[in-house]
């Protein structure tokens, strides 16, 4: 019965230890929590060999609001993929991205508990809004801006 206990009591730690490195609850952060990485992609066509440049950009979900954990992101123009993450199980988002113009460019799949990705192409620099396109969630604050130099 005391292994149980403790077990339970582990368990129990290392969940709190788990939710206090969760982030912060606030949606108005404007400081992103994530560094883009570019990598270098040579082309296979038989035209210039020439070179297409990719980033990657980190977004996630605030498990305890309608948020995401940063309202900015940056990324290098080109190929960009937002590797999204909902931790709520309980509540499912997803990340669309429109351009300047509003033209809609694509959202991920709607997740919860879990992660997914949207892919954008030959992104142009300028300034793309995020958000999310489930029920009201956008208009609750729950998008962002997308930096592309």
């Amino acid at each position: 019965m005391s292994k149980f206990a403790l077990t339970l009591a582990l368990a129990a730690v290392a969940s709190v230890a788990l939710v206090a490195c969760g982030g912060s609850s606030s949606s108005s952060s404007t400081t992103p929590t994530t560094t883009p990485t570019t990598t270098s992609a040579n082309s296979g066509g038989g035209g210039g060999g020439g070179s297409s440049a990719s980033s990657s950009v980190k977004l996630a979900a605030d498990p305890s609001t309608i948020a995401y954990d940063t309202d900015s992101l940056s990324a290098s123009a080109g190929n960009v993929t937002i590797d999204f993450n909902n931790p709520n199980s309980a509540l499912s988002h997803d990340v669309c991205v429109q351009d300047p113009n509003g033209k809609n460019l694509g959202c991920s799949k709607t997740v919860s508990g879990s992660s997914t990705t949207l892919d954008l192409s030959n992104l142009k620099p300028g300034d793309y809004t995020f958000y999310c396109s489930v029920d009201s969630h956008r208009a609750s604050g729950m998008q962002g801006t997308l930096s592309v130099q």
